[in-house]
């Protein structure tokens, strides 16, 4: 069966979807945002369309979508509905595709009263990929990050940073962390799928992708 990852980050903003979409790219895979927040200003499942340059019949529509950018939790109470991790079922889709599933914000972000993004994580089963700024601040929010996912019992297939390059916060993640940074996105002035491939092939470790 060809690979399946949950893609989570550090913070909200930190470029989750910009991955996501490199590696729709490089892994031709399929795109699913279970929980999509702040519709009103677009989707994810868009803007990886668009970077991506890919179709609609290689997406999975969300499970649950809410209009304010907030938490899923709020956003959810808000529309007066409940997220549930029942109602979100992995897609049926053909053991020899890819597929890449983003969450919302971090990897502590509430989805209700009880549980917690890590929860909709080990539900789903799929190893999880950690997105990190590069920049001030991220040893900290990193290793944070990493503690949670493996107080969860997940399983971390690796560190993937994006920014300016920074030789000495990459070390201290790995070091500190026990972990592999096992990709990097740079700043690109433009963003298409050319350049998203492009950068996985320099940046990338290819061999942390496959089964």
């Amino acid at each position: 069966m060809a690979e399946r990852f949950f893609v989570t980050g550090t913070d909200t903003g930190v470029g989750k979807t910009a991955v996501s979409a490199l590696l729709c790219t490089a892994l031709d895979a399929i795109y699913w945002k279970p929980i999509q927040t702040g519709s009103r200003d677009g989707t994810d499942r868009n803007t990886v369309m668009q970077l991506a340059e890919m179709p609609r019949s290689r997406t999975v529509r969300e499970t649950y979508i809410f209009s304010p950018p907030v938490s899923p939790h709020l956003a959810a109470r808000l529309a007066g509905a409940r997220i549930e991790l029942r109602k979100i079922k992995a897609p049926e889709i053909p053991a020899k595709e890819a597929l890449i599933a983003e969450g919302a914000g971090g990897a502590l972000v509430p989805i209700n009263r009880t549980q917690l993004m890590t929860d909709l994580m080990r539900h789903l089963g799929f190893p999880v990929l950690l997105v990190s700024r590069t920049s001030l601040g991220t040893i900290n929010h990193t290793l944070l990050s990493l503690a949670a996912l493996r107080a969860a019992r997940l399983e971390i297939r690796g560190v993937i940073l994006v920014g300016k390059p920074n030789l000495e916060n990459r070390k201290a993640i790995e070091h500190y962390g026990d972990i592999g940074v096992i990709g990097w996105l740079p700043f690109l002035k433009k963003i298409d799928r050319r350049m998203l491939l492009c950068a996985y092939r320099k940046h990338f470790d290819r061999k942390a992708f496959e089964s």
